[in-house]
């Protein structure tokens, strides 16, 4: 990196800049490092300007650089996420135990229903990870998948919402709510997208043997990284899940997840980054959601940065839950109008996004 704002999160590159000829640390924000052993080169170094997140720092030190005009935030005891983290999570870093009730998932999970107070902790925790997914998403176009998390493997509905994800990723990024269902399977085909149909096919066999999540975690699991294991190149996705649905884990088929305490802040994210479009999959509460959430931010969107909305299914958009006549109503004279498109088929939905 270069210029006025400094990211260093290793002690590698620390000592590398210093080398280099630095002798001031103003506007360096350091990230979990570990300064017990740079004592003496600190003590000759410009501090004042300097961040220091959840450094650890010989007896006296923290206090010294705090005198001397460092602003500096210790690691918060107890907490099972680094606040101060910089990249997005991998899936191995969630499921990092084959018990899942002992893997990082389910221990931040049950850290943020506990009845101390870790809204500090919540808050730079989800402070970092828009940083990491700002820098992640940087040079990468996104088409969101939205669809329920209830939807089963080894149905039908899931092996379309694959196959759509398989077509979408062939040309941009597809990202999902990052949990379960239809998220899953839109995961699964893009990270597939380069490998033909029949790869797809036979990865949908080998999930088909724990179709949910419940009420055993980590055989779901263990199937989905069966899969990864046997196919381990395929290309990035991005899952964007919430610890407030945490009976819900995160799919393994996103490879980059960016996994938020908060809500409304994922909500209003996942929405946000989709540069490409969203493709709306049946779904209840939480897509019909999602579908006027998008709905009021291209109503007032100017037009240039109008995306396009994508309903799959006539008969579940009009009947069964019939959003499709309310979103043309409220569309009507505006810049989203010719952006707003109700399909039945994988081709047509790729078709509008490719379009785009």
């Amino acid at each position: 990196m270069r210029g006025r704002v400094l990211e260093v999160d290793s002690l590698a590159e620390f000592d590398l800049r210093l080398t280099r000829g630095a002798s001031s640390l103003s506007g360096w924000r350091l990230r979990g490092i570990d300064l017990e052993e740079r004592t003496d080169v600190l003590a000759n170094l410009r501090v004042d300007g300097a961040l220091f997140l959840g450094c650890t720092f010989a007896q006296g030190v923290s206090q010294d650089l705090v005198e001397r005009g460092a602003i500096v935030f210790p690691a918060l005891p107890g907490t099972p996420v680094n606040t101060y983290r910089t990249e997005l999570y991998t899936p191995g870093e969630l499921f990092d135990t084959p018990h899942y009730p002992d893997s990082l998932d389910a221990r931040a999970y049950a850290w943020s229903c506990a009845g101390i107070d870790p809204e500090l902790a919540r808050s730079l925790h989800d402070h970092a990870i828009d940083q990491a997914l700002t820098r992640w998403i940087e040079g990468r176009h996104l088409v969101g998948v939205m669809g329920g998390h209830a939807l089963e493997r080894g149905r039908s509905e899931y092996a379309f919402a694959a196959r759509l994800g398989h077509a979408l990723g062939q040309g941009q990024v597809v990202t999902t709510g990052g949990g379960p269902g239809a998220m899953e399977a839109a995961n699964l085909g893009a990270y597939l997208a380069d490998e033909p149909t029949e790869v797809l096919a036979e990865a949908l066999g080998t999930l088909a043997a724990a179709p949910s999540f419940t009420p055993d975690v980590g055989s779901w699991a263990k199937a989905a990284f069966d899969v990864l294991a046997a196919w381990p190149e395929g290309r990035q996705t991005l899952g964007i899940p919430t610890w407030h649905y945490g009976h819900e884990p995160p799919n393994p088929f996103a490879t980059a997840i960016a996994k938020y305490f908060r809500n409304a802040t994922r909500e209003a994210i996942l929405l946000a980054v989709c540069d490409r479009g969203i493709v709306f999959l049946p779904g209840a509460a939480g897509t019909l959601q999602e579908v006027f959430q998008d709905a009021c931010e291209n109503y007032y969107a100017d037009e240039s940065a109008v995306a396009p909305m994508v309903l799959v299914g006539r008969e579940h958009w009009t009947e069964t839950v019939p959003a499709w006549n309310l979103l043309k109503a409220l569309s009507r004279g505006r810049a989203m109008e010719e952006h707003v498109h109700l399909v039945d088929t994988v081709e047509e939905a790729t078709e509008v996004v490719a379009g785009h």
